[in-house]
């Protein structure tokens, strides 16, 4: 077998396989407006990203993480005064964005059974492990993977590690996803090929500059065309 052979294929999910964002932007919008006395929507909502970036160390990736923030950010904004009902409302939101039916993209399934009886896929999401685990079951794609590993982040030594655990190492593996910073850039430090899927929403802190001109680096604008790209690498 060649050493370029690909025999091993990551996805990303959020917002890769199912929508994410939208449903945090969402939120975002109804926490501005729940505190739109106490400031303009612009400030309010620079403020919760302060926040969010300060608690990805305690926190992680997920809602968890974003509804804590959200509330550090009311107490904050409310100096101290935030009244009990929009923390309640906060939380309400929490549990909304938790129990939403989970609305998998474009081209996902038949992408994913095309590529499922040539090569070993594994699903590299970050985020809270109940939620994943939760949309994974509901997403009904589960069948299509050989493995799955919920990180707490995405590095050059993560993608190493989990290729070299489920495959052949990374330089007979691909990462597909929808972030440049997190599912692009690292892999292709690790050694891999990478493909960047955009989606048309992605969080300000997962942007980065596009990898021009890398001999392993493919973008497409849809999973439809992932299967014959996969195909001509061999």
């Amino acid at each position: 077998m060649a050493a370029s052979t690909l025999t091993t294929i990551g996805f990303d999910a959020d917002d890769t396989l199912w929508q994410n964002e939208q449903f945090f932007r969402m939120t975002e919008d109804r926490f501005v407006a729940l505190l739109g006395e106490h400031g303009e929507a612009a400030d309010i909502s620079g403020r919760l990203l302060d926040a969010e970036k300060r608690n990805l160390g305690f926190y992680g990736f997920g809602i968890k993480g974003f509804v804590l923030s959200m509330i550090e950010t009311a107490i904050e904004i409310t100096k101290g005064q935030v009244p009990a009902a929009v923390i309640a409302e906060i939380l309400a939101a929490g549990r909304e964005m938790a129990a939403h039916p989970v609305e998998t993209l474009p081209h996902v399934h038949e992408t994913l059974e095309a590529l499922s009886g040539d090569y070993r896929l594994v699903l590299i999401t970050k985020g809270d492990l109940f939620d994943q685990e939760r949309k994974l079951a509901q997403s009904g794609l589960g069948d299509f993977f050989h493995a799955v590993e919920i990180v707490s982040d995405k590095k050059a030594s993560t993608y190493d590690r989990i290729f070299a655990r489920h495959g052949d190492g990374a330089g007979r593996a691909m990462m597909v996803g929808n972030s440049l910073k997190s599912d692009v850039l690292p892999a292709l430090e690790a050694g891999a090929w990478a493909v960047h899927v955009p989606h048309a929403l992605t969080w300000v802190l997962e942007h980065a500059e596009e990898p021009a001109g890398h001999g392993r680096f493919i973008k497409l604008m849809n999973l439809g065309g992932l299967a014959e790209s996969v195909r001509k690498i061999g």
